[in-house]
């Protein structure tokens, strides 16, 4: 899908244009131009990056294809730009969408393949209020970074409940439960994940922020420092809810290696209090016809006699001891 926005001094003035009509705006000098390509075919890909905005060979084959890692890379008249929104939900658990961005002076073109609701959101913003953010493409781009960013506040959110939820099961439940060790496999990958994500493009928008692109105007390094701020912020999370995960796995070994020990120690005590009897029953027990003992009058009464005052002696050395 290929939807397209035309603005002229801050208004929208034409939309969802044909490829034609594209090549004429983007000749027009006058004209800003927003493409967003939204899961395109081969053909429509091919029409937009290729035919009209003629753009590098290298970035347009980054573009299409799956990349894990952010990353910008100036091509003097353009920046290309790799970034990764997020998502996180019990259903889907986290994932990551590439979005891709081109910024000109005068257009933007972004590349996703999932729908994302911080374009969405632009969408709607740009023909409703567009006039704020549509004057200059590098504002419009910052704008989508921003909306992305905020973004993982409720990623966030969500991890910090799903570790809640492993905390009170390791420290509300009675028994460690087997299957809370796959849960914490699950949570410590998918933060693993979100920390790989948000390292680099904090790297990405720090050399943003530095003035390093001059596609960039100074006007707006402020607001990538900004960005740059809320970024750091959430790694400094997502490292804090790392810690916190760990700490919680410690316990739940610790719980689980105890309540093992507990079970040891009840087993050890059984086999110790019934060493009497299984002595007194090993020897009646052997098949020798020459046993004095067997011929002796109450000895059956003598030999449970024995048995139990043994036992009994054993319980109150194993209490004395305090391992009863």
């Amino acid at each position: 899908m290929i939807q397209s926005f035309v603005f002229n001094d801050g208004k929208l003035v034409a939309s969802d244009l044909d490829t034609d009509a594209l090549r004429l705006v983007r000749a027009d000098k006058g004209l800003l131009i927003w493409v967003n390509l939204f899961a395109p075919t081969a053909e429509e890909a091919a029409a937009v990056l290729e035919e009209v905005f003629s753009f590098h060979p290298l970035a347009i084959e980054d573009c299409l294809a799956a990349s894990r890692y952010p990353k910008i890379e100036d091509y003097e008249d353009y920046l290309y730009l790799v970034m990764h929104a997020v998502a996180f939900n019990k259903e889907e658990q986290f994932r990551t969408t590439e979005l891709d961005f081109f910024i000109g002076k005068s257009f933007l073109v972004t590349h996703h393949s999932e729908p994302l609701a911080t374009v969405s959101a632009t969408i709607e913003r740009v023909q409703k209020n567009p006039v704020a953010i549509t004057r200059n493409m590098d504002r419009l781009a910052h704008f989508i970074l921003d909306n992305m960013v905020d973004a993982y506040q409720p990623v966030l959110n969500d991890f910090t409940k799903e570790i809640s939820t492993l905390e009170d099961s390791v420290f509300i439940a009675r028994h460690a439960e087997p299957n809370i060790i796959k849960e914490f496999r699950e949570r410590k990958k998918e933060l693993s994940d979100l920390q790989q994500i948000v390292r680099p493009q904090r790297d990405v928008v720090n050399r943003i922020a530095r003035g390093e692109f001059k596609l960039i105007r100074a006007a707006l390094l402020p607001y990538f420092r900004d960005l740059l701020s809320n970024l750091n912020r959430i790694e400094n999370a997502a490292s804090t809810l790392s810690d916190q995960l760990y700490l919680t796995l410690d316990v739940f070994l610790n719980k689980a290696s105890y309540e093992t020990n507990e079970v040891i120690k009840l087993l050890t005590l059984m086999t110790a209090i019934t060493t009497p009897t299984l002595l007194v029953g090993t020897w009646y027990g052997m098949n020798f016809h020459d046993m004095p003992e067997l011929e002796l009058p109450y000895a059956y009464p003598v030999a449970a006699i024995v048995t139990v005052v043994s036992t009994i002696l054993l319980i109150v050395w194993l209490r004395r001891k305090h391992w009863l």
